[in-house]
């Protein structure tokens, strides 16, 4: 199994000689409104992608499904509505599904529980996407848990912080890789939104034995936290062997 961040949580996941693309955000630097009562006004995302026009063409080429844990725009935009080919498989929560369906998508599979795919199986997870008010203005978002014969069970957790949801997956599917999407994203007022660097050790603590991929960081304007950041405190908590904080475009390789 190969992890290929693109940028924030968008990545390419070799898995079981398939091609999986995570939650694509794929304008340029710049392209998208700033999120709002966030106390800056930077564009997003705030970075490019670190492939070219070019190269980003040739990897889309190769894409055999889409899985998108919720439709905010740093998570599916506009770009990738328009880059990616209609009749690519996409999987999705059920409250997103008319949502592609208008955008033109024609083979959708709105994940309930779970589904089997070309001996895959793609097992969907909860989430909180905040705390109290600003946690339900959030909307409904989601996981997905992919398993399959001689690969590592991996966990893509979404945008969540630490909670009951998180602690029942990593319990129940006892993942080898879990991807979470990080930054401590912040609004003005209220708790981060995606994961802090405490809410990791908690997923560290809880499953010792999982190699953690932190994402979702430096790409969005409410976004607090810096790689610089949480590999200090990940250092401090000595958990450096566990956790990989992977740069844009950087491949991770995972194997039983």
């Amino acid at each position: 199994m190969k992890v290929h961040l693109l940028r924030h949580a968008t990545s390419i996941i070799n898995y079981h000689g398939l091609q999986f693309l995570v939650d694509p955000m794929l304008s340029p630097a710049g392209a998208i409104e700033p999120v709002a009562n966030s106390g800056n006004t930077l564009r997003n995302p705030l970075v490019d992608l670190p492939v070219s026009a070019e190269e980003l063409r040739k990897l889309l080429q190769n894409i055999d499904a889409v899985l998108v844990t919720h439709t905010h725009l740093d998570h599916w935009d506009a770009q990738a509505g328009a880059l990616l080919s209609k009749d690519l498989p996409i999987f999705c929560q059920p409250e997103d599904q008319e949502a592609f369906a208008r955008a033109g998508f024609t083979k959708i599979r709105p994940v309930i529980d779970h589904v089997e795919w070309q001996g895959v199986l793609i097992s969907r997870t909860g989430g909180q996407h905040g705390t109290g008010e600003i946690g339900k203005k959030m909307g409904q978002v989601s996981g997905f848990v992919l398993s399959a014969e001689q690969e590592p069970t991996l966990y893509i957790a979404g945008d969540t912080i630490w909670c009951a949801e998180v602690k029942q997956a990593l319990q129940e599917f006892r993942p080898e890789v879990v991807v979470l999407n990080t930054g401590a994203a912040t609004f003005v007022v209220g708790d981060p939104i995606t994961m802090t660097a405490d809410d990791v050790f908690q997923v560290c603590r809880t499953l010792p034995a999982a190699k953690v991929v932190a994402v979702h960081l430096e790409a969005i304007n409410h976004c607090r936290l810096k790689r610089s950041e949480l590999k200090e405190q990940v250092e401090q908590e000595g958990l450096i062997q566990q956790v990989a904080i992977p740069a844009d475009g950087e491949v991770l390789t995972y194997a039983l």
